[in-house]
């Protein structure tokens, strides 16, 4: 019972952006319990020919921030696709935006 709360708790805590901020973020936690939590935060950001892949981790133990974990890899970029977009006029055109990477996570 308490790894399934564990990995809810971890699911639950996982913010993850991908190109745009200014996006409304998906199942964002607005409280952690910090008295045990892993708060993880995973983002990719576009590069020119590559991306970068930042993960986030901060330690709370008995309501203190006890570390916080930062690491920075580059990854392959996947290419560009093209997506239809609307401008402000309400015209349609079509404009190439970077291919974003999917997340599987699995917690244990």
């Amino acid at each position: 019972m308490r790894k399934i709360q564990i990995a809810l708790l971890f699911l639950g805590l996982i913010s993850v952006t991908a190109c745009n901020d200014k996006e409304e973020k998906e199942d964002e936690v607005k409280n952690v319990d910090k008295k045990s939590a892993i708060e993880t935060e995973l983002s990719v950001q576009h590069m020119d020919s590559a991306d970068v892949l930042t993960t986030k981790h901060k330690i709370w133990k008995n309501n203190k921030l006890f570390r916080e974990i930062i690491t920075k890899d580059t990854i392959p970029d996947l290419g560009d696709t093209l997506q239809i977009v609307e401008d402000e006029k309400g015209n349609e055109h079509s404009t190439k935006v970077k291919k974003d990477y999917e997340f599987y996570i699995t917690v244990q």
